[in-house]
Parts: structure tokens; C-alpha cells; sequence
């Protein structure tokens, strides 16, 4: 395989056969039944954007699904995650669906907090076209500040009187992970572990490494660089090791490590092709939303275009017996699937193992 130039607006990464089926994923041993035992079905709801109005579209999404108390029903303390992975508005979760959703969940009383933590940032650790790693928290620090202040997230937050939190650098507390694919642990920001919920609120785009990258895929910005590097590079070179499939084990340990719920994709604008940052951008006018993050990317995934099968972390979540399985598990109100869907162009797929040699593997 030839590997192509990297530069600032392309993040390239790994999958493996991944719609060749669960016995091509090499699973982890581990990998037991994990059933709930629920019955139900999940709720997943998918609203049009009418006349450019998304924080209307936001608030309607989430009245299908109950209405904002029902959603954070006995969950106090929430954190908000959007997709900040560099500095470009092309690819990042939009202000006003943050805003939307911080505003629904404080006029309910609850205490909401921002937090992200960046995967790369140009003149940080982006420098003439080459990305690295580092743990430094100096360049941590400033570096996410950056992409707070540049996307405009520095300026809401203030207006709405919510904090921001950097989550690569800070305390960090250790959680430990039943049947964990790469370790037995992870460590993550203090804030993750004392909230009753993460709300993951990605962009939806297409993905290099994942395939897609949606509400469980976004959680990856959890992982702390100080512990990790930028750009997770260490934690993606332990997972191929451990023969990880489109960072799947990636995905579903640091979603078993917090306490995921509702998750609202921002689908106003997407990417398709060579997504998270080199893609095309594709006019979507959606606004999707679950209290289950795998149900709200099973639903994501099909607007899309894609088979569930074609997505490695949705094949080992079901392999792992997370619920829903089928679609038929899911009931979708508002817009049908079929008449919004889109078949996006599919990304170029990449083996870490072939770019991981120049692709964060210099330490500055």
C-alpha cells in the first residue's frame, strides 16, 4: 500500500476487512455476551432543518424522544462532548447544536460542562505539514485553548456561564474496564468520572480509520494526551498490536469506561470521502438523536449509506452483545430513514501499521 502525504487537514488510519464479517475481526478472547436483558425498543429520532433553524431542529429532536427532563431524568451533572478534532468549523460539531443542548439542560437545572480534548491543532503540534505526538502539557494547553477560542466554543461557553475543560491535561483518575480489549484500565479526566452523563455530540463524516465517525467514535477525544499523545498515537499503536479492527477496541473501551446516554449528531452539514478533515461536505439538514449511543449510530450509519456490517465498531459492539442488534430493534420517529437517506462516497482505508511510522511517530 502507498501512503499518501499527510498534511494538517488529513488524519489517515486503520481498518481491517471490515465487512467480511464478525469471524474476520479477530476478537478479542475476552469479548463475552454483554445482554442487558432490555426489551424495549431504543428511540432514535431524526429531524430535518427547516429554513437554517438547527437550534429549533435540536429542540424538536429531543422532544421526540420525550423532552429534555426525560432524557436527563437523574442525571445531575452532564458533560458535553462535541468533535473539535482541529481547528476547521468544516469538520467540528456546530456552535449552535452545544449551545442548544447546554441551554435545554440548564433550564432543567442541571450542571452542564463543556469538555474536549483536541487531536491536533496547526502550529502546535501540526507543524510544516507533519503532525506529532506529544505528551507536553504546555503545548496541550495552549493547543486546546486554541481550538476553543478559534471555533468560538471560548466565547459561548462564557455567555451561557458553562466551563470548559481541557481533557488532555488535569487530574486524571484510573477506571477499570471488565474484559478491557487493550488494557485492563483507562485513565481519563477526574471531571468524566464524577458526572452522571456524557452527551457525545460528533459531526457526522465519514472516517479514514473507522469508516464513520459518529456518537461512540467521538468518545475517542476522551482519551487525555498527557496519557496518550495527540492524535492517540500510543494508544493506537497498542491497539494494533492487540489486532484491533478500525479502532474498534479503542471505541468500545473508552465507551464502557464512562457514563455514555444521550447522544445528538450534528448532521446539519457532513462529510463524506476522505473524512475526519480531508473530505468533501455534503449538505445532510439533519439533527439525529438517542439515549442509546449505539442505536443513534446504527441509525447514522444507515442515513449514510452504509451496511452496519461495514462499520468495525458497531460489529464488535454487537459481537460483544450490546443491544440493539437489528434495526428492527429501533424505533426511528420524525423522518424516515429511507427519505433522508445519502450514499456517501466511502473514505480511503488505511492500516495504522502502514502510516504509523509517519504519522505522529515523532515526539516533540
Amino acid at each position: 500500500m502507498t501512503v499518501q502525504k499527510i498534511t494538517r487537514r488529513r488524519f489517515i488510519g486503520s481498518v481491517s476487512a471490515a465487512a467480511a464479517g464478525y469471524a474476520a475481526l479477530g476478537l478479542h478472547p475476552v469479548a463475552k455476551a454483554e445482554i442487558t436483558g432490555r426489551s424495549r425498543k431504543e428511540i432514535v429520532s431524526i429531524v430535518r432543518i427547516k429554513d437554517g433553524n438547527i437550534p429549533r431542529a435540536v429542540e424538536e429532536a429531543i422532544d421526540l424522544l420525550g423532552g429534555i427532563k426525560k432524557v436527563t431524568h437523574g442525571k445531575d451533572r452532564i458533560i458535553l462532548k462535541p468533535n473539535l478534532v482541529i481547528e476547521s468549523p468544516d469538520c467540528t460539531t456546530k456552535l449552535p447544536v452545544i449551545k442548544t443542548l447546554a441551554r435545554l439542560m440548564k433550564d432543567a437545572g442541571k450542571e452542564v460542562i463543556i469538555g474536549e480534548g483536541s487531536a491536533a491543532a496547526y502550529n502546535f503540534n501540526v507543524r510544516d505539514n507533519e503532525i506529532f505526538r506529544t505528551k507536553n502539557k504546555e503545548i496541550l494547553d495552549d493547543m486546546q485553548q486554541y481550538v476553543f477560542d478559534t471555533l468560538g466554543y471560548s466565547d459561548m461557553a462564557k455567555s451561557l456561564h458553562v466551563p470548559l475543560i481541557n481533557l488532555h491535561t488535569g487530574d486524571m483518575a484510573e477506571v477499570a474496564l471488565k474484559n478491557g480489549f487493550i488494557d485492563q484500565s483507562v485513565r481519563i479526566h477526574k471531571s468524566l468520572t464524577e458526572v452522571d452523563l456524557v452527551c457525545s455530540v460528533p459531526i457526522m463524516k465519514t472516517h479514514t480509520l473507522a469508516t464513520v465517525t459518529l456518537a461512540m467514535k467521538n468518545l475517542i477525544g476522551l482519551y487525555p494526551g498527557s496519557e496518550y499523545y495527540t492524535v492517540r498515537s500510543w494508544l493506537h499503536d497498542r491497539a494494533a498490536e492487540s489486532g484491533s479492527p478500525g479502532v474498534a477496541y479503542e471505541v468500545l473501551d473508552i465507551n464502557r469506561a464512562v457514563n455514555t446516554g444521550l447522544s445528538v449528531i450534528d448532521a446539519s452539514t457532513a462529510m463524506e470521502g476522505d473524512g475526519p478533515t480531508s473530505g468533501t461536505l455534503v449538505d445532510m439538514g439533519l439533527i439525529i438523536a438517542g439515549t442509546s449511543p449505539l442505536a443513534t449510530d446504527m441509525v447514522g450509519s444507515s442515513l449514510m449509506g452504509f451496511e452496519l456490517n461495514e462499520i468495525p465498531a458497531l460489529l464488535l459492539a454487537h459481537q460483544s452483545g450490546m443491544l440493539p442488534m437489528v434495526m428492527d430493534d429501533i424505533e426511528i420517529r420524525g423522518q424516515h430513514i429511507d427519505a433522508c437517506k445519502r450514499n456517501f462516497a466511502r473514505p480511503t482505508i488505511y492500516q495504522w501499521t502502514d502510516i504509523s511510522s509517519v504519522f505522529g511517530a515523532r515526539e516533540i
